[in-house]
């Protein structure tokens, strides 16, 4: 007998109802607990927001080696990201795979192997940026001519010189950003693997809420 892709479908699910409904009401009790649980991780992550360490000095002296934060990911729905915000992404560089496991890891956390990135929105779209030293060897970033002020960072005068392979001037198309991070002379950041595409965002860092001492809404 010939069946069609629909009927297919149809016969499958009707076998599995029925293999499910021969369960005893413990397996199925503990089969749609699970179901809930990892639909309701999905929603969160997805719409709300999730939690992430730190595991570098990138972020110094925002952000310390394991410190907690929430990364809230509902205002990418009304607002794109601003000149400050500390964002955390996936770097150009890393290639994110979009079979059913990959994707499924990405939404729920589980067993996730993207790398991901935290960094501070340094250059917006359509803007100049350029990065130079003075005399006494003090750096400043500067936006369209303008010098930037930042009071976050380690020092202005702990950053490798620009080179070949230190990128110190950007010219900002659409959709794109410059990422930096506040340890400029620790920080492997746009200046290095370049400008970051709006798509690979995952969210806006908001809060430190571990260890105990360090509980701070971040700027």
């Amino acid at each position: 007998m010939t069946y069609n892709i629909k009927e297919k479908i149809t016969t499958g699910y009707k076998e599995l109802k029925t293999k499910y409904e021969k369960l005893n009401p413990i397996a199925r009790e503990t089969i749609e607990t699970v179901i809930f649980v990892v639909v309701m991780v999905i929603i969160i992550r997805f719409f709300i927001g999730e939690i992430r360490w730190i595991p570098s000095a990138s972020m110094h002296p925002t952000l310390l080696e394991g410190d907690r934060i929430v990364v809230e990911r509902y205002s990418r729905f009304y607002r794109s990201p601003e000149r400050g915000d500390i964002m955390v992404f996936y770097p150009p560089f890393e290639k994110l795979k979009n079979n059913p496991w990959r994707i499924f890891s990405r939404l729920t956390g589980f067993f996730c192997k993207d790398i991901a990135y935290i960094k501070r929105v340094i250059g917006l779209p359509g803007e100049k940026v350029k990065i130079k030293s003075d005399s006494t060897g003090k750096y400043t970033v500067y936006i369209n001519g303008k010098p930037l002020q930042e009071d976050y960072i380690v020092s202005p005068y702990e950053y490798p010189p620009c080179s070949n392979a230190v990128t110190c001037e950007f010219d900002i198309p659409e959709d794109y950003y410059l990422m930096l991070g506040d340890n400029r002379g620790h920080s492997e950041d746009g200046r290095y693997w370049g400008l970051l595409k709006k798509d690979r965002f995952i969210g806006r860092a908001v809060v430190i809420f571990w260890p105990l001492n360090r509980i701070e809404k971040l700027r």
